[in-house]
């Protein structure tokens, strides 16, 4: 899966100006020149934002994306021990110690050496690569099928497939190329989260994960800052924002969606939704089933590991539970930005501002 074509400053201008739901052109000037007094640059944010919606007031709330990136994570997350997150393999082994809810790997490689239940073999030809998924299914008759993604930098869904059993045999064209794909570098194979049934009524093509971020602060007290579901909007089984997907902001009291729903707006234009567009599940009236059990699984994976103060982690909600994605500790905070309606306006947000003296 790969990213979507960015669009250009024109297409988006076109598509701004047409906007019935925006702003007067007079308020959208003053909004931008008033944030390049407060931020002391060009506010790009402002678009990607959605603060050109009429409503949209507290334009002051919501951070430049290169802020966010720049001015918290590198203080609060030790580079030595963020590798454990970032790599896949590394974040499987390591977590499954604490016995949290993790995906299954039933394969790894680094470049032709594979390793599948214990043994470690070459694999030099397509045939035997197809050979190895068949004994995957073979062992394991229950799985439909199965997910190989990329060990270090699968970001915004790139690199990431989805094989089912049939696909093995009918669509060689398809397991060449990702057997190409994954003898350059190193992949996991996982087994296929099986989502909760609630979950199937917003989109039933993917896994539609949630996005929390937790802070630890100094004394070692670990909060969720915010969280927010990422669903694919069409019938595909990638449900990133950066590949067309859609973003809807959960309340941490209830586990119950927010109103509006979101996509990358470089990417998918100025579109807002309060249903989703094929599933017509209104996000207001939706909750999240097992929600207090996904808050409670990433404070204990956030106080696993000394050194990472702010994760943002990837859950879904499996048929009798959360099970834990990924973590990120160097993860994309504008979309927690978003779903919060700008930052500022979180305590928690707040609290990490005050101890790294940012106003």
């Amino acid at each position: 899966m790969t990213k979507l074509a960015i669009k250009s400053n024109k297409e988006l201008i076109y598509e701004v100006l047409n906007d019935p739901d925006r702003k007067s052109i007079l308020n959208i000037v003053t909004d931008i020149f008033t944030l390049i007094v407060y931020h002391k640059k060009l506010p790009i944010h402002y678009f990607g934002k959605y603060l050109f919606k009429k409503g949209k007031t507290n334009i002051k709330d919501y951070f430049p994306d290169d802020f966010l990136y720049y001015k918290f994570k590198p203080f609060l997350n030790e580079h030595a021990v963020s590798e454990v997150v970032e790599n896949k393999l590394f974040f499987n082994y390591y977590y499954s110690q604490f016995n949290i809810s993790l995906p299954k790997i039933l394969m790894f490689n680094f470049r032709n050496v594979f390793v599948k239940d214990k043994l470690n073999f070459e694999i030099t030809c397509v045939t035997d690569f197809v050979f190895q998924l068949k004994e995957i299914f073979s062992h394991n008759p229950s799985y439909d099928s199965i997910i190989v993604k990329k060990t270090y930098g699968s970001y915004g869904g790139e690199q990431v497939f989805k094989i089912n059993k049939q696909q093995i045999s009918s669509d060689i064209e398809l397991i060449s190329k990702l057997y190409s794909d994954v003898i350059k570098t190193g992949f996991i194979f996982q087994e296929t989260v099986k989502q909760h049934p609630e979950l199937n009524k917003l989109n039933p093509s993917c896994l539609n994960t949630i996005r929390l971020d937790t802070f630890a602060d100094k004394e070692g007290k670990i909060d969720i800052i915010s969280a927010y579901i990422r669903m694919s909007i069409k019938n595909q089984p990638i449900d990133n924002i950066s590949s067309g997907g859609c973003q809807v902001g959960i309340q941490l009291k209830t586990g119950k969606l927010k109103k509006y729903g979101y996509q990358g707006f470089r990417t998918s234009g100025i579109h807002v939704y309060t249903e989703h567009p094929i599933t017509k599940t209104v996000f207001e009236e939706f909750k999240i089933p097992y929600f207090e059990e996904a808050k409670e699984l990433v404070l204990k994976t956030a106080g696993c590991m000394p050194g990472l103060r702010l994760v943002g982690w990837d859950v879904a909600i499996g048929e009798s539970g959360p099970v834990l994605i990924e973590g990120n500790a160097d993860y994309e905070m504008a979309g927690n930005d978003l779903s919060e309606d700008g930052y500022r306006t979180n305590a928690i947000f707040r609290k990490m501002m005050d101890e790294l003296n940012y106003k």
